[in-house]
């Protein structure tokens, strides 16, 4: 029973492997770092809380929330966790369709989702989506969050809508005019990071430099540009969920919002895991990780806050200035908290159109640009019909819809994939048989051997049986399954008609290579039984001696012994 509890439970494990021979000089580098990852989440947290359909406030709630809550029980000490772009362009949908109650319920249920997920240890499901697919979800996902921003970047206000197209259509119709002076702000916030050493950004982020300057500009001079406004003092925000205002009339339709949030949360917090694990050379336990995703989740929204997950990019941050442990995750939580309570009046005057030019960059470079180039350089069409088809599903439709468009897209990609298999029908050749040292005693020109290579399942059985129409000439024929990983009931079926059609015109059929797992479907099938284990050899070259002697008269010699697996 304890052993089933640590497995499902694996927190304190996961801690003292984390903090052995842990001494001061880790503890200093893991302040360190983690005060180097609050400088770069602020400004994120404050944007991705104003992308998401919220506010900056209950952006940096998140932030803060989620240090300490899921950073201290993951499963990877590492991880930083908070809110992101991905899951913004989620909730920016969720919230002008059914305002901020929509979000913390869906929020709520995606924590419990999350949260089963880690207990039923289901997280590897996340393993079965190709990389091309990912891909191309965040670049939608990049796209929505550059469109979403379009209003802030020019200092106008479009209005809400039910998808990051029909926003577009708006700017389309060129019907406003720019606040020029809001977007020069956002050009200079763009520029400066931009422009900011890769170097200086490992000490101080070139986002934080540009809300700086032009929050400062916009003070000096009096600018009239919208502000982020007021921010609470507290993490305890007016606005969060109570059960007197959870929206009961539409529970049922924020279900799917939920599936959508709890599969993102869960696939960016295991992606961010592996990316980070990969740096230090750590496993993270993927089913602690995910536990303490789900109860973060659960929690952030009665304080306010939106959903949160790991998130890659102050990971990254994290792990290169020297951070190994969760102490970097409560640090950085801790110095948001200070920003939170001291900082607050400074925070509200920060120009919207600086966190749009921060949300601008951004999302440029969430895009997955090394794999994107990978799969267009080397023209791997499958993968470019993913890419493209997830993105544009990702901006056209609802965030629910372009996950089980993506989810289905990979199943069909990898039925497509498998399903490859050849068919090699080679007549038994004398000559051949006599350099691999057998002499036929009878004439080899009615024995066939068919090289089935591949998977007989649904999506190759066509193929399977126009090569099988071949072998109606021929008497005896060699099924060599050796490279066949799995049946499935069709490829079973196939194999049964053929037998049946041979052997009905007075020929036998042979099998040959079976694997263990191949066999016992044979068997649970009934075809070897009525086969009889006489028809069942190791080898092709087996088989042929069997039946040579069989058409000869006389039974095998030991010249079987001797023969090559093929």
């Amino acid at each position: 029973m304890r052993e089933l509890l640590q497995d499902r439970f694996p927190l304190m494990s996961v801690l003292r492997r984390e903090f052995a021979g842990y001494d001061r000089s880790q503890l200093r580098a893991d302040v360190l770092a983690g005060i180097t990852v609050a400088a770069v989440a602020l400004p994120l947290a404050l944007a991705f809380g104003i992308a998401s359909g919220v506010t900056a406030a209950a952006g940096l709630v998140t932030a803060i929330l989620a240090g300490f809550i899921i950073g201290g029980l993951g499963g990877a000490g590492y991880q930083i966790s908070g809110p992101t772009g991905a899951m913004a362009a989620v909730l920016i949908v969720l919230a002008n369709r059914y305002g901020l109650e929509g979000v913390w319920v869906a929020g709520l249920l995606a924590g419990v989702m999350i949260f089963l997920l880690g207990v039923f240890d289901l997280g590897q499901l996340v393993n079965f989506i190709p990389t091309s697919v990912i891909a191309g979800f965040t670049s939608g996902i990049a796209l929505i969050i550059f469109i979403g921003q379009l209003d802030n970047l020019l200092g106008v206000q479009t209005g809400a809508a039910e998808n990051a197209l029909i926003t577009l259509s708006h700017y389309l119709k060129f019907d406003f005019t720019p606040n020029w002076v809001a977007l020069g702000l956002s050009v200079l916030t763009i520029v400066i990071m931009i422009i900011w050493p890769r170097k200086w950004g490992a000490r101080f982020p070139g986002s934080l430099f540009a809300l700086i300057v032009v929050t400062a500009g916009a003070v000096i001079f009096s600018l009239d540009v919208p502000v982020i406004g007021s921010i609470p003092q507290t993490i305890l925000l007016d606005q969060r969920l109570l059960p007197a205002n959870i929206p009961w009339d539409h529970f049922g339709e924020l279900i799917a919002p939920a599936l959508s949030i709890a599969a993102l949360g869960a696939i960016e917090s295991l992606l961010s895991g592996a990316v980070g694990g990969r740096m230090i050379g750590e496993k993270m336990v993927s089913n602690q990780e995910l536990m303490a995703q789900g109860i973060g989740n659960i929690v952030i929204p009665f304080f306010g806050g939106v959903p949160a997950t790991a998130a890659i990019a102050r990971t990254s941050v994290a792990i290169k200035s020297g951070g190994r442990t969760r102490v970097v995750s409560i640090v950085h939580s801790l110095i948001l908290l200070m920003a939170a309570l001291v900082l607050a009046p400074v925070l509200s005057r920060v120009p919207m159109a600086a966190l749009a030019g921060v949300l601008a960059v951004t999302a440029f470079r969430m895009n997955e640009w090394e794999e994107i180039r990978h799969i267009f350089k080397r023209r791997f069409k499958s993968a470019i019909f993913a890419f493209i088809t997830t993105m544009v599903a990702t901006v056209a439709l609802d965030l629910t819809q372009a996950i089980i468009v993506g989810v289905g897209l990979s199943a069909l990609i990898f039925v497509f994939q498998i399903s490859r298999s050849k068919v090699i029908v080679m007549p038994v050749s004398e000559e051949k048989m006599r350099s691999d040292g057998y002499e036929m005693k009878t004439s080899g020109e009615r024995i066939a051997v068919a090289y089935i290579i591949g998977p007989l399942f649904f999506g190759s059985t066509t193929l399977f049986n126009e090569a099988m129409e071949d072998l109606d000439s021929y008497q005896s024929v060699i099924l060599s399954l050796r490279t066949v990983p799995l049946l499935d009931t069709t490829g079973i079926g196939a194999i049964e008609d053929l037998i049946e059609r041979i052997e009905a015109r007075g020929g036998t059929v042979f099998l040959t290579g079976l694997n263990e797992p191949v066999r016992r479907y044979l068997e649970r099938a009934g075809i070897l039984s009525a086969l009889g284990e006489d028809h069942v050899f190791w080898s092709a070259f087996e088989a042929i001696v069997a039946i040579d002697h069989l058409h000869a008269g006389k039974h095998p010699t030991d010249e079987i012994a001797a023969a090559p697996a093929t």
